[in-house]
């Protein structure tokens, strides 16, 4: 199987100018692919040309992640990033698709499909993190406090709650500590150098 080429694209989504890759042709079905924290569109560049030859793959960088821009009027929460999602697919005009819901985008995506789930074909769910603002724990408690603050303090508090010593825990987790070595700095360091400014 010959590994197919991944296309890196723009698009505007009301008012973010978003990147996005996309892989396969176009009257291939869809499978779209909504990132974890603290990453981006770049967690799927291992994967999207080994499945490009059945499946058409898109994989867009939410807003404040990756190369999409970080508006300051953006609504910064599950809600907010979901409504945009819900954009982004229209902008493509996208009808149908399989969805892949994992680890923060899990929460983002089933909000999605709640919104108009006849579009859904099928789940991926791998694993995900509860999509329910009553069950988010202690594991985005700072980022939760601060959605509702007025921007200009929500960006603020934001910027303080992630820092790049929380990129390297989201990345390390609970990896035992034979293995550590073997999870790449540049993970860490590449989404936290896309996501200051």
């Amino acid at each position: 199987m010959m590994d197919r080429p991944v296309h890196h694209r723009r698009i505007k989504v009301g008012n973010v100018d978003t990147f996005y890759r996309e892989a396969g042709q176009p009257d291939a079905p869809v499978i779209l692919l909504p990132h974890g924290y603290p990453c981006s569109s770049f967690e799927f560049r291992n994967l999207m040309p080994k499945l490009a030859d059945q499946w058409r793959l898109i994989a867009p960088d939410y807003p404040g992640f990756g190369f999409s821009a970080t508006p300051e009027d953006f609504d910064y929460s599950f809600d907010g990033y979901a409504g945009w999602l819900d954009q982004f697919v229209t902008e493509l005009g996208l009808q149908r698709f399989v969805l892949y819901l994992h680890d923060f985008g899990s929460t983002i995506g089933a909000r999605l499909a709640i919104r108009n789930p006849e579009r859904i074909v099928a789940q991926i769910i791998q694993n995900g993190d509860v999509p329910y603002e009553d069950a988010l724990g202690p594991k985005y408690a700072d980022i939760e406090k601060s959605w509702s603050l007025p921007a200009d303090e929500m960006l603020t508090a934001m910027r303080a709650a992630v820092t790049i010593e929380n990129f390297r825990t989201e990345f390390l987790n609970e990896v035992r500590e034979e293995l550590r070595d073997l999870i790449p700095p540049d993970l860490w360091q590449l989404h936290w150098s896309l996501t200051t400014d």
